[in-house]
């Protein structure tokens, strides 16, 4: 689990180091087997011709005694050459009858009581049912290896006449110096290469990751609302080049579905927009023809009281008519998108005069600073704190007890902030979605463009607007925008 937590980069540089750790040790575990072996073979061929040289010698003086030539005679034959042979070979020669019982030896200590002195059954059937009738066994004792051979000696008619025994001391002193000399070099050969490996495993695993690292980081930038980059990374692998032919195509096709939806939702919002305005303004033209109706059928030139007939019919048309005069001029105001004209103002002051159109007593404005510096559009600026405050006077109620709304300017982290608090309405937990939705409103009059215009301007100049609201409370909106 934790390896799969690694990056990439990582996983290739361990591989690499594990992977020269691995050949380092599987050599190692070769090389020592070979020496083993190496050592088991010289052992067995030295004992060979060893035994073959003791034969020789042994067979040169059966050929020259003259004492005959039977088991019995042998002790009185070898009762000296046996000790010159084994000087001379540098062995000891063991000499045993048929039977197994110990004739003569070269080491006097086992003399000394032949009785006990006897070969196995096992040694005898073993070197009788042979086809070389020779068998070598090997034992270990006190943490040295020996090797013991058995075959027979013959007479000159090839008749077996006794059992000859050579013990063996596998000394391996010589192979284990060698040995440990070469571990020795290939150790610090291998630590050289894990060296060199950490290093090169270093730079190829960040080569290797590097052009990944560039398609990452520009996966992580991808945003479906923005124009997104394509990948350009040269000198890279097949692999990789695939991989951004892919992001590449992938960006490709991003943009023109995005083209295509975008003019898909706009040809929607405009359908809808366009059904919202033709519904209010069917609205006041339904009164109208009535009233045009009516005064059509009650009209009399010679009526005492047409003036003011004419005069109400008057004022009925003109408010109608200035209703769809506010329906016109509240679209006209949200399909107008905001200049991109940035000049540096005082947002202390834009905020200001922009409170100074309302003549509701409760709207308090509170600056924390005289003076805010900041690149906007003066009448884009007026357009947001005006349309917020309109809306937090409508969300109090007429009849409401210590109406308050609170405007305040101050600044943070570089960036220029505006609330507009009301004591009002509030807004409920299911409108909290829609409120910056085009024609949303919660009003009996209006068409909701107010706040989503403000949205829109707030967002054209790299700002956000939040808010938070309590049901029954009040509602906080807060614009917050770069200074530059």
């Amino acid at each position: 689990m934790a390896l799969k937590k690694l990056s990439l980069r990582s996983r290739i540089f361990i591989a690499m180091i594990l992977l020269v750790l691995l050949a380092s040790i599987l050599i190692a575990v070769v090389t020592i087997y070979q020496y083993n072996e190496e050592a088991r073979e010289y052992h067995a061929d030295r004992l060979e011709r060893k035994e073959a040289a003791i034969r020789r010698s042994i067979d040169l003086v059966i050929d020259e005694t003259s004492f005959p030539v039977i088991t019995e005679k042998l002790p009185f034959i070898f009762r000296d050459e046996i000790f010159n042979i084994a000087n001379v070979h540098g062995l000891q020669i063991n000499l045993y009858d048929l039977e197994g019982q110990l004739l003569k030896s070269s080491k006097a200590a086992l003399q000394q009581n032949t009785v006990d002195v006897c070969l196995s059954a096992e040694v005898l059937n073993q070197l009788a049912n042979t086809a070389e009738h020779r068998y070598v066994i090997k034992n270990e004792i006190n943490g040295k290896v020996f090797q013991s051979s058995y075959s027979y000696i013959t007479d000159e008619k090839f008749k077996n006449i006794a059992i000859l025994n050579i013990p063996y001391l596998e000394d391996d002193d010589i192979f284990n110096r060698e040995l440990n000399e070469f571990l020795t070099r290939i150790g610090i050969a291998y630590l050289i290469m894990i060296l060199a490996a950490i290093v090169l495993a270093y730079f190829v695993s960040k080569y290797i990751t590097r052009s990944l690292k560039t398609i990452s980081d520009k996966m992580n930038e991808f945003r479906l609302e923005k124009r997104n980059k394509k990948i350009d990374i040269e000198s890279s692998s097949i692999e990789i080049e695939t991989l951004v032919k892919s992001y590449n195509g992938m960006i490709d096709e991003l943009e023109e579905s995005a083209v295509q939806l975008a003019t898909s939702e706009r040809e929607q919002a405009w359908r809808e927009m366009a059904k919202q305005v033709a519904h209010e303004i069917k609205n006041p033209l339904t009164p109208m023809r009535l009233s045009v109706q009516s005064f059509q059928r009650k009209f009399n030139p010679n009526d005492e009281n047409i003036e003011q007939k004419v005069s109400e019919y008057s004022n009925t048309l003109i408010q109608q008519i200035d209703t769809m005069s506010s329906i016109a001029s509240a679209f006209s105001n949200f399909a107008k998108m905001p200049a991109q004209q940035k000049e540096e103002l005082n947002v202390v002051h834009v905020v200001k005069l922009a409170l100074d159109i309302f003549n509701e007593s409760y709207i308090t404005y509170f600056p924390e600073e005289q003076e805010i510096i900041a690149k906007f559009d003066r009448t884009q600026l007026i357009r947001v704190v005006t349309n917020l405050v309109k809306n937090g006077i409508q969300a109090i109620a007429d009849d409401a007890e210590n109406p308050r709304i609170e405007v305040k300017v101050f600044t943070k982290d570089n960036t220029v902030n505006i609330t507009v608090e009301d004591n009002g309405s509030g807004v409920s937990e299911d409108n909290k979605t829609k409120i910056f939705e085009p024609k949303f409103t919660t009003k009996t009059s209006g068409m909701g463009l107010g706040l989503a215009m403000v949205k829109n301007i707030v967002e054209t100049y790299g700002g956000t607007i939040t808010f938070t609201s309590e049901y029954g409370k009040g509602t906080i909106f807060t614009v917050t925008f770069p200074e530059k």
